[in-house]
């Protein structure tokens, strides 16, 4: 009895065994069609979107390329706060570009005067025996003796008597020839004079006085400060022969250097102050008024020239300035100069793109000025960059191997 209630006991066993695994075959059978079912449908719309019958899954570039998506680095908001990450838009603002040098006061080179003469002589008198006397304008300088002025100045003197001797001749035609041959004679004679710088009044004295002037006096062409004196006592000068330099100081040249870089901005007629460090509190309105046309191998540099006023003298050659420039550039795209990594081949900015991720983007950049830069190429008005901790954004995308994409 017990043999036969073990055998029904194991049959039950084996019915539930089949019933279980038939069960389950009937259920990974019917999992395995609904699978099937599904592939083929997205294989179906893949083949649809190809043919552009139904809706493309990813959008393709005008080549038939997937656009390459802009790398991103996250950097959590908690981070961003800790290592103090700010950002700034893009916009459009008027900048201004101040351009800041040194000059130098120099002689007006047009208010330069030298005094020589054109024959060969001594002096016999110096009214000027120092370097730095202040002389105007027809003031003696030196009384200058010479033979060969002396003894045209006796020729023309016989002329002169010649002349009057043919105004007493009584015939009426012969004197009338020689009183014109004897006046163009004497015109020659004082242009002689004249060409030596001998002056009318001087010619005048002589014909009145009838006797030749022993010396010959030298003045002063313009109002000025004697800057440079050869002439000494007693000395024997030449023809064309540098006495005196005067220079007129009531006005000067203050000539400053302009870096290469800045020379496109620079322009003539752009406003500067001027001021100088032995003078302060008061600064000098001026012009740039010539741009010299070389450029200085060593420095980089070239020389710019403004005029300036100099009615009391304050203004004295040598003296260092302090030049600024100030240059309205208009209104330009612009981004703060912390916002930038320049790699040297580069520049970097990091977009912020919102909820802690940045962009790296290489971007074309222009004109330096307040702090700023001006954008030519990469950047939109209205996008956000990362203004301050841009340093710490980058080692963090250069540790994950994040880089800015090409620009084409």
């Amino acid at each position: 009895m017990k043999k036969k209630n073990l055998i029904i006991f194991a049959a039950l066993i084996l019915v539930l065994g089949l019933l279980f695994y038939f069960s389950k075959a009937i259920s990974l059978n019917t999992i395995f069609k609904t699978k099937s079912a599904e592939s083929a449908k997205a294989q179906s719309s893949e083949h649809q979107g190809h043919t552009g019958e139904g809706i493309p899954q990813q959008q393709t570039t005008a080549q038939g390329q997937t656009p390459e998506e802009p790398p991103t680095v996250e950097i959590p908001q908690d981070k961003q706060q800790l290592i103090g990450v700010k950002t700034v838009e893009v916009s459009v603002k008027p900048i201004q570009k101040i351009i800041r040098t040194i000059g130098r006061i120099e002689y007006d080179e047009r208010r330069l005067a030298t005094v020589n003469t054109k024959f060969e002589g001594w002096i016999e008198k110096l009214y000027i025996d120092y370097t730095g006397k202040y002389v105007k304008k027809g003031e003696p300088l030196a009384d200058i003796y010479s033979p060969e002025l002396f003894a045209t100045q006796q020729e023309y003197l016989n002329v002169v008597k010649w002349t009057k001797q043919g105004k007493e001749i009584k015939d009426e035609r012969i004197g009338n020839l020689l009183s014109k041959d004897a006046e163009a004679i004497v015109e020659a004679a004082k242009q002689r004079l004249r060409l030596w710088d001998i002056t009318d009044d001087q010619i005048k004295k002589i014909e009145e006085t009838g006797k030749p002037i022993r010396t010959l006096t030298v003045y002063s062409p313009v109002n000025g400060y004697i800057v440079q004196k050869t002439a000494l006592q007693g000395m024997r000068i030449m023809p064309g022969e540098k006495l005196f330099d005067v220079a007129d100081l009531s006005t000067v040249w203050v000539v400053s250097d302009i870096y290469e870089y800045e020379l496109p901005l620079i322009k003539v007629g752009q406003r500067a102050n001027i001021s100088l460090s032995s003078i302060p509190g008061k600064d000098f309105s001026s012009t740039i008024d010539y741009v010299y046309p070389t450029l200085s191998g060593e420095t980089r540099t070239a020389k710019v020239r403004f005029t300036i006023p100099n009615p009391s003298g304050q203004l004295k050659p040598q003296m260092f300035t302090n030049v600024e420039i100030k240059i309205n550039i208009g209104n330009k795209l612009v981004i703060p100069e912390d916002a930038v990594i320049d790699t040297g081949t580069r520049q970097i900015v990091y977009v912020d793109k919102g909820e802690g991720y940045f962009e790296p983007r290489e971007v074309m950049l222009g004109l330096r000025a307040e702090r700023l830069r001006e954008v030519i190429m990469g950047l939109k008005a209205g996008e956000k960059v990362a203004s301050s901790a841009t340093f710490l954004i980058d080692s963090e995308a250069q540790l994950k191997g994040i880089k800015p994409l090409q620009r084409h």
